[in-house]
């Protein structure tokens, strides 16, 4: 194998021939089935928004009630068009679920669809937003369900995470 100084680049070394044995031709496909959940008001507002991406088969939900949450039946979540969606029917064939949130009304929620998704063993991601993190309560839930567990106040990075996780 020939030595890094006698490419004239690193990038010139990446595409020798020595190195094109490491690389992946394949496609990577796109997450088959993404589900995002927006738990509270401002992040619905954010869901809507980022909808709008060219996401492959990703649906966004909104999160209806805030009530105490007795098992996994009872997350009331609403499709961006309004209809009705049941938490343990939409995480059928579902391989990540990204969770939005921007305040703790969601707390109970996030808890729930964690604790679901654990179950499923379903990639679980967090994203709170936010300026001085409002949403101390729901970053505590999702911490012991999600595996990634982003706090910011960029808006942008929610399109980054779903682009990452190939959404």
């Amino acid at each position: 194998m020939a030595s890094l100084s006698a490419y004239s680049s690193e990038s010139a070394w990446a595409a020798s021939a020595d190195e094109a044995r490491y690389r992946i031709d394949g496609d990577i496909a796109p997450a088959r089935n993404a589900r995002i959940i927006a738990l509270d008001q401002r992040a619905a507002s954010v869901a809507r928004r980022v909808a709008a991406g060219p996401w492959a088969k990703a649906r966004f939900f909104t999160c209806e009630d805030h009530g105490p949450v007795n098992g996994a039946g009872a997350v009331a979540l609403r499709e961006l068009d309004g209809a009705p969606a049941a938490l343990v029917d939409l995480l059928t064939d579902t391989d990540v679920v990204v969770v939005l949130a921007t305040d703790d009304t969601g707390r109970a929620h996030a808890a729930a669809i964690g604790r679901e998704c654990g179950a499923r063993a379903i990639m679980t991601a967090g994203i709170v937003l936010g300026e001085g993190f409002e949403a101390d309560d729901a970053v505590a839930a999702l911490r012991p369900h999600a595996r990634v567990l982003l706090l910011s106040a960029d808006e942008s990075d929610v399109y980054e995470l779903l682009t990452a996780l190939r959404v």
